[in-house]
């Protein structure tokens, strides 16, 4: 039976952007660099602005006092030979401190600092290997999602006098760079871009709109379109397959559970790649229900599948050269009479058995499952992502998070986060929970009897499903994949953490 068709109530906006060799005529601003080195600022030549215009450009810098320091933004009334109205300078630094995130840092904060122009030219570098991070930091700093507003504008024919006024398109971006040779970083960086987008829709969708169906179907659409195969089981076909994690947490809810697959198979690729996701529609706890303070926010408790689905959507896009294998458990924690209760026994896909000590903990549930069916199409690599502990940010606060598993992938994985910006660090698997995870009524349990090193027993809970000989890691999300506010190129509300570090991960995989 096909799914339903549902919609997303609502995406966010985001900038368009281009690649030019020469500066489009009448731009509302020109955004330029600004180091500060040895208490001296000055603005970065580049072809753009260079000679007596960069001369100018710096006298007013200095005549406004402007410090150069990174994010810094100035306007400046633009040279009369410029075609641009405005100067917008954002301050970088110390030069000797430049890297790629600095620039993508800058070129977020340029984005939403200039929402109330409509054309902006960036010359913030002159160097071709910089075209990836302005780019997405323009990208990702200009997202604004806009939430599900009512109309009460009926019989109003002036917009000006509308209630339900949409906030303005932001500014369309031309960025200081060569078409033609740099066609290629360019759509790696938009495409991986605007899939980190795709993944904070996702995940600011409410759980009035997003429960497993219709979350299956979301899915399904973005993942056609790109060119993906799509598979989605319905609760029959979970039971009939035995998928008891998946169908023992989705129990206690009226919108029943899925499993979502998706297919990406090149003719020639040479390694194969499975992506798993936690897809938690909403998390009340189950019996041992949540606090209620902050409980809206559990919303974002499918971020993980959020992530490596549209990882998975850039992946298609891009033609990345991995056969991938998608596999995102999708299901909504409720309290009920039916719901699973604590000392309840249940039987995973595959036949181990795990006592449930605490329904709060359900995302390894489902993940176990997902991993479970992932690991029989015997994939060269099995990695999975997941907000799942609290004691992820205990560990490493809320914008690193923790990855667990195989020590090369591991570390890798780890490596590439930082280097995108998406702040990771390996973390080992204990050897103290090898005993401490073991029960007298069933193979596992899903907690343990202590406080200590919650993060890493919810990683050695989810090893016992991954097969024998396959590599893998665990990318513990819960705090990154969440921002209470927006800095730099992180959105408010939902960041889209790891999209970026799994597609760099994936195109190395190819290479």
């Amino acid at each position: 039976m096909a799914d339903k068709k549902f919609e997303l109530p609502a995406r966010g906006k985001i900038s368009t952007v281009e690649l030019n060799k020469k500066l489009p005529k009448k731009s509302d601003g020109l955004v330029v660099g600004v180091f500060h080195d040895d208490n001296v600022v000055e603005a970065i030549e580049t072809a753009w602005l260079g000679g007596s215009l960069l001369r100018e450009v710096n006298d007013a810098l200095a005549t406004v006092k402007a410090k150069g320091t990174a994010n810094e933004i100035t306007r400046l009334p633009a040279p009369k030979k410029l075609d641009a109205d405005v100067i917008i300078a954002v301050g970088l630094g110390s030069r000797d401190k430049l890297d790629d995130e600095v620039l993508r840092r800058a070129a977020g904060s340029v984005s939403r600092a200039v929402k109330d122009l409509d054309s902006v030219a960036v010359a913030l570098s002159d160097d071709r290997e910089q075209v990836t991070p302005v780019v997405e930091g323009l990208i990702l700093g200009s997202y604004s999602y806009p939430g599900i507003r009512g109309s009460k504008d009926d019989g109003v024919d002036k917009p000006e006098d509308k209630k339900n006024k949409s906030d303005k398109d932001p500014a369309a971006f031309t960025v200081l760079g060569d078409p033609k040779k740099d066609a290629e970083i360019f759509r790696f960086a938009q495409v991986g871009a605007e899939s980190v987008c795709l993944a904070r829709d996702f995940v600011n969708v409410p759980s009035s709109h997003k429960f497993p169906e219709s979350y299956a179907s979301f899915i399904r659409g973005f993942a056609e379109d790109a060119g993906l195969k799509v598979e989605v089981l319905d609760e029959k076909q979970l039971e009939k397959e035995g998928f008891g994690g998946i169908l023992a947490v989705g129990q206690g809810s009226v919108r029943p559970p899925r499993l979502v697959r998706l297919h990406h198979r090149p003719r020639k690729a040479k390694k194969k790649v499975a992506l798993v996701g936690k897809g938690i529609t909403f998390d009340t706890g189950g019996i041992s229900l949540k606090p209620g303070a902050g409980m809206g926010d559990m919303i974002m408790d499918m971020g993980g599948s959020a992530a490596v689905v549209a990882a998975t959507v850039a992946a298609a896009k891009l033609d990345i050269n991995v056969e991938l294998t998608t596999t995102v458990p999708l299901a909504e924690n409720m309290p009920s009479g039916n719901a699973i209760r604590p000392g309840d026994v249940i039987t995973h896909y595959g036949g181990i058995t795990s006592e449930i000590l605490n329904t709060d903990a359900e995302g390894r549930i489902v993940l176990a499952d997902a991993i479970a069916r992932a690991s029989e199409d015997k994939p060269d690599y099995l990695v999975e992502a997941a907000t799942l502990t609290g004691h992820q940010m205990l560990a490493l606060g809320k914008q690193t998070y923790g990855v667990m598993g195989s020590d090369e992938l591991r570390d890798r994985i780890a490596e590439l986060g930082r280097t995108v910006g998406e702040k990771a660090w390996a973390m080992a698997l204990l050897e103290e929970h090898a005993e401490a995870i073991k029960t007298p009524a069933a193979d596992i349990r899903n907690i343990s009897e202590d406080r200590w090193g919650g993060m890493q027993f919810a990683g050695t809970y989810l090893s016992q499903f991954v097969g024998a000989g396959i590599e893998w890691a665990h990318l513990d999300i819960a705090g990154p994949a969440w921002a209470a506010s927006a800095s730099g190129y992180t959105a408010k509300r939902a960041t889209g953490v790891p999209v970026r570090t799994l597609v760099a991960w994936l195109n190395e995989v190819a290479s």
